[in-house]
Parts: structure tokens; C-alpha cells; sequence
């Protein structure tokens, strides 16, 4: 009985030193698979230097950041709002009973002030920078810069376009840090971009992220679009903020994020630098921007239904819904109801593209407009005006 007891307890012990065995050798085998093929060794370590380094998650902007950082400002500003003095101005009654009119009129107005908080981005030495029109408001009465070495200066402004929403600070200071400008016109989808700026007042934040895509128009933000878009983390506060690219140049200007919550939801808009400089220099030396104008010209998208009612083949190109008399698309020729389908040969295929080739026409110079009448082509040729400053928002050109 002892002896088989003996027996059999040798016989397990030899089959769990067996697997064991079998197991390391399997795991040493395994391991062996892993390793690389390359027979060079560490000569220090006694280890295989030609072992892979595991690949990086993503582009390294860290110089990129320490270079650029500092040139990224907070903009604080305090706008004048005129707010009637009556009680009654938000109340329904009141506006029935007195027919909807202006409350101040009858009680006088009083000025009630509102403080803004945004980005800004030095893009001189001797104190120019700039910003979003909208973080600096209407009726300013004080703009402050807070620069990346915690100095605040007071700014003035040197001029706002409301069109791209960029506007032009000054303030007095030498030897700032610079952001050199990019080329926008260079620049790819998917291609990698930093964002820099202060959302919800954290100053000086970094993001990453990709170029998602480029001329993006129509979005309602502004008159003249011609956004990137990007999903670098965008939030309010950013706006008037820096994009730059791998090379530590400022291709954007940050201006508004694609949200329903009012956060960060990857869409975000950037003005490109090479329209946001055309505009810079028109404030610099003008105080506005000088563009093209056709007079009051309303134009709206040609649909379907449309275009069979103007007997048009197909939906190619915009209508002009209303214009002036004395605009100078109606003394070329022009009339409601035209479909205008080329400029200077170039098809037109929506409002926004429109509106942005007349504003970039050269002033007195003469444009040759194509439009479809009635089912026949014609060709007008009308000259092209200075934009007025107060021209609205919209589609009007």
C-alpha cells in the first residue's frame, strides 16, 4: 500500500515538473518570436540594440510651443451698452399697448457697461496684435492685453472689419515675442496644427489636433468666409487665438467653434493668415478694409423650382433677388432676376464665392459678368466700387 502510494506520488511530481517545463519553453520560445532578427548586441548592456522604439502618438510640437507661447495674448475689453431706462422695456404689455416703440424714447437711456475676455496674437515687435472684432465688441471703452510675461497694457484700436471679424490692437512696447506669419495657401487636410489661447480664461493653453478641412463658407459667422476648420480643441476664449503649424508659423486666427452645448465638440474655425494679413494691412493703412462692391446687389441660391420658373437648364449659379437703381450692376445692365453664372469666367456656384471675388476686385477696375436672361446668355461688364463701411451682414454685395 505504501509502495503505491509512493509510486504514485512520483508519478505526479514528474508530470508537474514536465508541464512546467514545457511551459517556460514555450513562453522562452514565444519571446524569442518577439525579439528582433537583427544579431547586433548592446555591447554595454548585453542586450540587442537593434530593437524597435515603440512608435510615437503623435507629432512632438514641444518646440514648437516654447517658441510661440509667449506671442499669445489675453484680451480684456469693456464695451458701453445704451440701455433704455424703463421699467417697462422687456414687458409685453407695455409693448401692446404702446405699440411696440422704442421705450427710450419716453424714458431716456442710461449706459450700462459689459466686459469681454478673448485671445490675441502679436504679430510685431513694436506692439501690433491682433483679434477677433467680436471679443473687443462695439463702442469700446477700454481694451487691456495681458502679455505672456503677465505684463498688462493698455490698447488701442487701430481698426475693426466686421466682414472677417478680425480687428487691430496697439499697444506701446518693444521687443515682444513674434509669431512669424505662414502661408496659408500651403496648407493640406489631415496636415497636423497647434491652437493657442485662453478658453475660459486658462491662459496661454495648448491643443492639437488636424486641418478637418479648407474653404469652408456659408456658416453664418460671418459676411466673408473662407474658414479652415479644424478639431484642435477650441472653446470659448480662444477666439482671436493663434493656429500654427509644425514649422511654428501662424497660419489662422482662431475665431469660432461648431457647438450645441457651447464647448468643445472638434469643429472649430480659424481665418487663414493669408486673408487675415490682406486685412491688417488695409487697417494699418487705412484704418479699414478697402474691397469691391457691385452697389446694393442682393443675390440668393438658384434651386431647382427657380430655375425652371426663370427657364434656366439647370441650377447653376445664383439669382439677384433685389438691387438699387443706383448701384453699378443696374447701370451695367444687371436686373432682378438674372442668373449670374461666371465672373471674369470663373463659374460662380454660391453667394459666399461671389461675394468674395467682387470684394477682392481691384477698386475702378472692370469685372465681366456672364448671366443667363430669360433663358438666353448674356455677357455684362460693370465696374467695380469701393464697399461702403456700412455695409450689413448677409449676402449683399
Amino acid at each position: 500500500m505504501i509502495k503505491r502510494f509512493v509510486l504514485t506520488a512520483a508519478l505526479v511530481s514528474i508530470g508537474v515538473v514536465g508541464g512546467l517545463v514545457l511551459a517556460g519553453r514555450i513562453h522562452v520560445q514565444q519571446d524569442a518570436v518577439a525579439l528582433p532578427t537583427d544579431p547586433v548586441t548592446d555591447q554595454a548592456g548585453g542586450g540587442r540594440a537593434g530593437a524597435t522604439a515603440p512608435p510615437s502618438p503623435g507629432p512632438d510640437f514641444t518646440a514648437v510651443a516654447e517658441r510661440t507661447i509667449k506671442a499669445v495674448t489675453n484680451i480684456s475689453a469693456v464695451q458701453v451698452v445704451r440701455q433704455p431706462n424703463s421699467p417697462f422695456a422687456n414687458d409685453p404689455f407695455f409693448q401692446y399697448f404702446f405699440g411696440g416703440g422704442d421705450p427710450g424714447e419716453m424714458f431716456g437711456y442710461r449706459n450700462r457697461y459689459e466686459s469681454s475676455l478673448g485671445s490675441g496674437v502679436v504679430i510685431s515687435a513694436d506692439g501690433y496684435v491682433v483679434t477677433n472684432n467680436h471679443v473687443i465688441g462695439e463702442n469700446t471703452a477700454e481694451v487691456s492685453v495681458s502679455m505672456g510675461d503677465r505684463r498688462e497694457l493698455k490698447a488701442t484700436v487701430v481698426g475693426v472689419d466686421s466682414w472677417t471679424d478680425l480687428a487691430l490692437l496697439k499697444v506701446e512696447a518693444t521687443n515682444l515675442p513674434v509669431i512669424p506669419w505662414g502661408d496659408s495657401s500651403n496648407l493640406k487636410v489631415a496636415e497636423w496644427v497647434m491652437a493657442i489661447g485662453n478658453p475660459f480664461s486658462l491662459n496661454q493653453t495648448v491643443t492639437l489636433g488636424i486641418v478637418s478641412a479648407l474653404g469652408r463658407a456659408g456658416m453664418g459667422i460671418s459676411t466673408y468666409e473662407d474658414f479652415i476648420q479644424t478639431d484642435a480643441a477650441i472653446n470659448p476664449g480662444n477666439s482671436g487665438g493663434a493656429l500654427i503649424n509644425s514649422r511654428g508659423e501662424l497660419i489662422g486666427i482662431n475665431t469660432a467653434i461648431y457647438s450645441q452645448s457651447g464647448g468643445y465638440q472638434g469643429i472649430g474655425f480659424a481665418v487663414p493668415s493669408n486673408l487675415a494679413r490682406r486685412v491688417i494691412d488695409d487697417l494699418k493703412k487705412y484704418g479699414e478694409v478697402r474691397r469691391g462692391s457691385l452697389g446694393y446687389l442682393d443675390v440668393a441660391p438658384l434651386t431647382t423650382r427657380l430655375a425652371e420658373e426663370l427657364r434656366a437648364p439647370n441650377a447653376d449659379g445664383i439669382v439677384i433677388t433685389q438691387m438699387s437703381r443706383t448701384s453699378s450692376a443696374y447701370r451695367a445692365g444687371l436686373r432682378p432676376g438674372d442668373i449670374i453664372r461666371t465672373i471674369n469666367g470663373e463659374a460662380i456656384t454660391n453667394t459666399g464665392q461671389f461675394v468674395r471675388q467682387i470684394a477682392d476686385t481691384a477698386i475702378g477696375s472692370t469685372v465681366r459678368v456672364e448671366v443667363l436672361r430669360g433663358g438666353k446668355t448674356e455677357t455684362v461688364r460693370a465696374q467695380v466700387e469701393k464697399q461702403e463701411p456700412r455695409a450689413t451682414r448677409g449676402r449683399r454685395q
